[in-house]
């Protein structure tokens, strides 16, 4: 039997464990990612490693999400990273260079190779033939650190596509087809491969696009074969010479099986408020719209710019309707103001951002209350852009240019039949505006030794977090429903961003988009801690560790659910928060906010089996609760967490 490229990138890096669904393996990471919303704690991780230099072949420190420099903060964030990553060897992007998954790409990406990212959105790496795989900050400082990355082995799903797609209707539109089909959980435990005929016609980006929203799939991650496309991207780019063939075997089988039809596709659009609401762009005609947002690295390529351009050249976007580009990074404004469309753009009524996740991350470009906004954006969380009570839809260029124009969402096919648009009607450069200058190597070890990281006053050390106690017994202070996000736990935007390397401060904003008492509960009941219950694919969407950190460090013991979303449920025990899930699901119903519930014999009872029973104090009630902990997390959990595991090692 001849293997898939999954198979093929997992059996080159593997390092122990037997790679069949569900077993835990370990795997050889070759490239490191890690963006400022994140980065700030790996910084610190490596500090309390007491790393002396990266182990991996590449590492890169990206400063991309902190953009907006309203005080002192966001500066001394990446003067931090800027030294820190002198100081552990990493290459260091400097603010405005661009958006970390399209740049990595462009610059650093090798098919056949490895990686890790402290951003839930790496699995974009895998439009190049990669194994990129989104992880918690403190699995990415493990893998810079040399260690290899555990995880259980998905099931690879395998997504045959044939067929062109249709004018007017692009890869966007494939990825929330998926969406249509399955919803935010269709992906879990799953690596998903596209491969057959259809790929011919769709590009690298474009398969940078469908790749980066199988996060929003709950996938591990999204792999592409690295072909013809990804050569052409990579001479593109002036590194033709990394390119490594990586094909699937002729007869290679899948765990699971789908197929498209790209001929038959139209555009289609997630409506507020997750990326699995997805319905036929024709069926939501006519909606009011008082936002556009172009970029992000959902759509970050050039075409994705140009097409929008060229359906708004020597037009004007609609009076009711503020439209925003964010160019995903400077090589790509660069060509775009080398063709033209920059102007055309501007001419339209854009309004130029400069190149970050900006909107897409919550900083700036919060829209009205009451309004809808569309954005190519990944995610349209409850509260991610800014505003608490948003109305965030996410679709293509073509759609959103469409609605930009209109001032009402279109059916891009409609708009462009009137105005009797050329699909065709615009060209892209051969040969990409290659300018490495943002770009800042790491200094040589005898140099980077002698490097003194700067820390601002905003910048906290790690919080000690004791081992978990034997015996719990705490409040629920909290209950929560079905695919709660991570935005939802510890909140985006231009409030909370720039504490992240803050944990006291940023921990008073946890859960504030839920109940915004919860800090103040949470301290009130300090000497005992508390439970959280949650529902199906708790802690969805962004990778971010502070959505296990804060909670820890507000006093949270243990989270109840009815499942968990993949990395989330990693950083609750990377940093010694207990996750279990109920063995009849029924039971979450019978929780009520406010019970007490107690947990015993946790010290022998989690290595003695993935069985335990919580007591419900308050409803004199037993309910059967289990876990998928591995003999290395029971470890780290017992002991407080990874770090404190690796302090006494």
């Amino acid at each position: 039997m001849t293997r898939t490229v999954t198979e093929r990138l997992i059996a080159d890096h593997l390092v122990s464990g037997e790679p069949a669904p569900g077993n835990e393996i370990a795997l050889r990471i070759d490239q490191t990612l890690t963006q400022d919303a994140t980065g700030t704690l790996v910084m610190q991780e490596l500090e309390s490693m007491d790393l002396d230099r990266a182990r991996t072949e590449i590492s890169v420190q990206y400063v991309d999400h902190n953009l907006l420099q309203s005080d002192e903060k966001n500066a001394e964030d990446h003067e931090f990273l800027r030294t820190a990553s002198r100081r552990y060897g990493l290459w260091f992007s400097k603010p405005g260079n661009g958006v970390s998954h399209p740049t990595h790409m462009q610059r650093f990406g090798v098919p056949g190779k490895t990686m890790v990212g402290s951003d839930s959105h790496t699995c974009a790496a895998g439009s190049l033939g990669m194994l990129a795989i989104g992880v918690g900050g403190l699995e990415a400082a493990m893998a810079i650190a040399g260690h290899p990355l555990y995880l259980r082995m998905p099931e690879v799903w395998g997504v045959r596509l044939t067929g062109e797609l249709p004018p007017w209707v692009s890869a966007k539109d494939v990825v929330l087809e998926m969406l249509r089909r399955h919803g935010v959980k269709g992906g879990l435990n799953r690596v998903i491969e596209y491969h057959g005929p259809g790929l011919d016609s769709l590009s690298a980006m474009d398969r940078h696009v469908v790749a980066n929203m199988g996060a929003e799939l709950g996938a591990t991650t999204t792999v592409f074969p690295a072909d013809e496309a990804v050569r052409r991207f990579l001479r593109a780019e002036d590194r033709e010479d990394d390119f490594v063939e990586v094909l699937p075997g002729p007869d290679a089988s899948y765990d699971v099986t789908d197929e498209i039809d790209l001929s038959t596709l139209e555009p289609l659009i997630a409506k507020p408020s997750s990326p699995g609401n997805v319905v036929p762009v024709r069926e939501v005609a006519g909606t009011d719209v008082a936002q556009v947002v172009i970029g992000s690295s959902a759509n970050p390529g050039l075409r994705d710019y140009a097409v929008a351009a060229h359906m708004v050249r020597g037009r004007q976007t609609d009076g009711s309707v503020s439209f925003d580009v964010n160019p995903s990074s400077r090589e790509i404004f660069a060509d775009l103001t080398k063709t033209g469309a920059t102007f055309d753009l501007i001419s339209a009524g854009a309004r130029i951002h400069q190149a970050g996740c900006m909107g897409c991350i919550g900083m700036g470009q919060a829209p009205a209350v009451g309004q809808n906004s569309l954005r190519t954006f990944p995610r349209n969380f409850p509260g991610r852009s800014g505003t608490r009570e948003d109305s965030v839809w996410l679709c293509s260029p073509e759609t959103a240019a469409a609605a930009a124009l209109t001032g009402v969402i279109t059916d891009p096919r409609e708009l462009a039949d009137r105005l009797g648009l050329d699909p065709d009607g615009f060209t892209l450069p051969e040969r990409a505006s290659v300018n490495t200058d943002m770009l800042v190597p790491p200094p040589e070890p005898e140099q980077a030794r002698q490097e003194e990281v700067v820390k601002g006053p905003n910048i906290s050390s790690l919080p000690d977090f004791p081992p978990l106690p034997d015996r719990l017994e705490a409040p629920v202070l909290l209950k929560v429903p079905d695919d709660v996000s991570t935005d939802e736990i510890s909140p985006a935007g231009a409030r909370a961003l720039p504490y992240r390397s803050n944990i006291p401060m940023l921990a008073e904003f946890t859960f504030t988009q839920i109940d915004e008492a919860y800090p103040e509960r949470a301290r009130k009941v300090a000497d005992t801690g508390h439970f959280v219950v949650g529902g199906d694919n708790y802690g969805q969407g962004s990778s971010r560790e502070h959505a296990a950190i804060a909670p820890r460090h507000l006093g949270l013991k243990a989270v109840l659910a009815k499942s968990f979303a993949r990395i989330h449920w990693q950083n609750l025990a990377n940093f010694g928060i207990l996750a279990l899930e109920f063995a009849d699901p029924g039971d979450y119903d019978r929780i009520e906010q406010g019970d007490t519930l107690r947990l015993t014999g946790l010290r022998e009872g989690l290595p003695g089996g993935p069985d335990l029973v919580v007591r419900n104090v308050s409803k004199d009630e037993d309910y059967r609760m289990r876990h998928r902990l591995s003999e290395r997390q029971i470890e780290a959990v017992l002991a407080g967490g990874r770090i404190p595991l690796l302090a006494r090692s």
